[in-house]
């Protein structure tokens, strides 16, 4: 009875919790996009407030559209998110399959080595990072932005799609190699499909952090033609004066593919996680 009585307890508990740390963690997005249909008095007198007939605005919106090249900033930003995705999903899962699947000396070895990019942050070699680049010339194209967000991504790719790929079923594999599937049509036809959730997982886990970086777009790639989306959004901040208005309906803008992303993938999202969770 007592373990019966406290079961409905523990449960309002963890929702309450979830439901509060889901609107602490929406706040900052609220008050930017409401923010983002106001006027600059109004954003100043009254931040909390929801916009109406005598506050609301569409100039920042108005700039943006004007003043920043935001279509090519969005495009930079929409190819080096998505080109990066590839490259992490595509040699993340090939490594995870090799290091999952087939036993050789240094195999542990290797694996720890990948999982040490989890812990140390890429940001630590910066300066070798632009030496590199500088040499190879690559400084002010999108192809320095992929390699890098590529290599920050990998680690955490290995690390969670081998873990997925030692649960597939070994009879499975076996039965395609008697039917004279080569290793390569194992892993695309049959163990790939199997872990969608987790490629969903590692895609939205690396989407964010290489959407929103401003670190390496300001260091590698600062150029006008190649600026991101989130360098792009600087123009509108100056020393003496901020536009405000043109700042807040840029980070609007700019956070409208995560959410799509989100809507998309948030069914294959949730499997990976509780999958992942399970085991």
């Amino acid at each position: 009875m007592p373990a019966a009585r406290q079961s409905p307890l523990n449960s309002f508990a963890a929702h309450a919790a979830l439901i509060a740390y889901t609107l602490i963690a929406l706040f900052p997005v609220f008050v930017i996009v409401i923010n983002s249909f106001k006027s600059r008095q109004a954003i100043f007198r009254e931040p909390l407030a929801l916009p109406d007939a005598e506050s609301f605005s569409l100039i920042g919106y108005q700039t943006v559209m004007k003043q920043g090249d935001f279509a090519l900033y969005f495009q930079n930003s929409l190819i080096v998110t998505l080109a990066s995705l590839f490259f992490i999903l595509l040699f993340g899962a090939m490594a995870a399959f090799a290091l999952s699947e087939y036993r050789f000396r240094g195999n542990l070895l290797m694996g720890l080595y990948l999982a040490l990019g989890i812990m140390i942050p890429i940001r630590i070699g910066t300066v070798a990072i632009l030496q590199m680049m500088v040499a190879t010339g690559l400084v002010n194209t999108l192809w320095a932005l992929i390699l890098v967000y590529t290599a920050q991504g990998l680690p955490l790719a290995v690390f969670i799609l081998s873990e997925f790929m030692r649960q597939v079923s070994d009879d499975l594999k076996n039965a395609g190699r008697i039917d004279g599937l080569s290793e390569y049509r194992i892993f695309f036809r049959l163990v790939v499909p199997l872990v969608r959730p987790a490629l969903a997982t590692v895609a939205v886990f690396n989407m964010i952090p290489i959407w929103n970086d401003l670190w390496f777009p300001l260091i590698l790639a600062p150029a006008e033609e190649v600026k991101t989306l989130t360098l792009g959004s600087q123009v509108f901040i100056g020393q003496f004066v901020t536009d405000w208005n043109a700042v807040l309906s840029a980070l609007s803008l700019a956070i409208l593919p995560v959410l799509v992303l989100y809507v998309i993938f948030s069914r294959q999202l949730i499997r990976g996680l509780t999958s992942g969770a399970v085991k």
